[in-house]
């Protein structure tokens, strides 16, 4: 088996710590260099539900795409619940590394993935990064439809072929407008509209969209606005980068057994539709 160092190095190669924001915070929260790795855990946050899950199945390294402490901390007091995960990891000689926007950015990175759950072809990034001589890498991802799809129907078919959420997939713009061409990004995505305009798509799918930017997008331009739950939309990239250390782990004779935690741990656990009423709130 080899050593946690190794095992990091190799993810650290996938998703180099500097390309991430400066604002991020990303790599390895805990774990001992030296400890051996047998079994690794794929998750999107690093909740105590996912703690406990990599206790169950015995791994000893946890990869999550959310960081845990974002903004730093003081503590690590088990009467947190952050410091309650750290201490669960701890004690059961358990790593947890991070890949967040030093992922987003990858080739292949998040939005690659969530293209590839909805059998879109990628044509290249939505917002190309400079230092790429390849032009590949950077953040979203431009894409074609095999067949032009209503927005409408497109919804549909983001909200069946993404993991199952309470919100389900939210659509702003002409319901009957056709979808050749769809720009997507995993995660908060309402910085992104110039971006998707420019790009000339026809639809934008991200997550996180608030009430006055899509109301000033839609009045703006004919461009189709997607809202996914923000957890949908990254989930998908776990199976993903699970498959590129498979690949390592292979090549290298590691023996790693990976698995991709199926775990909702998106925060919203309810929907209720809206009843036909009028803008007073008495029914129809």
């Amino acid at each position: 088996m080899p050593r946690l160092s190794e095992v990091l190095s190799a993810l650290d190669a996938l998703w180099p710590p500097e390309r991430a924001e400066s604002w991020d915070a990303v790599g390895t929260v805990c774990g001992d260099p030296d400890d051996t790795v047998d079994r690794v855990l794929f998750a999107v946050d690093p909740v105590q539900e996912i703690a406990d899950e990599a206790v169950r199945l015995g791994a000893q390294l946890v990869v999550t795409h959310h960081p845990l402490y974002l903004r730093g901390t003081t503590t690590v007091a088990a009467g947190t619940f952050k410091g309650r995960v750290v201490h669960t990891l701890i004690r059961h000689g358990i790593a947890l590394h991070v890949a967040h926007t030093n992922a987003d950015t990858a080739d292949p990175g998040v939005s690659d993935a969530l293209a590839g759950a909805l059998d879109l072809r990628v044509v290249g990034p939505l917002v190309p990064d400079p230092t790429d001589p390849l032009g590949r890498r950077g953040l979203g991802r431009v894409c074609e439809l095999d067949h032009p799809l209503p927005l409408r129907d497109f919804a549909a078919l983001a909200a069946a072929r993404l993991p199952a959420t309470a919100q389900g997939v939210r659509a702003a713009g002409d319901p009957d407008a056709l979808v050749r061409t769809v720009a997507v990004s995993g995660g908060s995505g309402d910085s992104l509209f110039d971006r998707a305009r420019a790009a000339g798509v026809d639809a934008l799918l991200t997550a996180d969209l608030r009430h006055h930017p899509v109301s000033e997008a839609v009045q703006q331009s004919p461009l189709g606005l997607l809202d996914a739950a923000h957890w949908a939309t990254e989930w998908p990239w776990c199976t993903q980068a699970a498959a590129q250390l498979d690949e390592i782990s292979d090549r290298n004779g590691w023996g790693l057994r990976t698995h991709v935690s199926r775990t909702v741990t998106d925060p919203w656990t309810a929907h209720a539709a809206s009843t036909a009423t009028d803008h007073s709130g008495a029914p129809n």
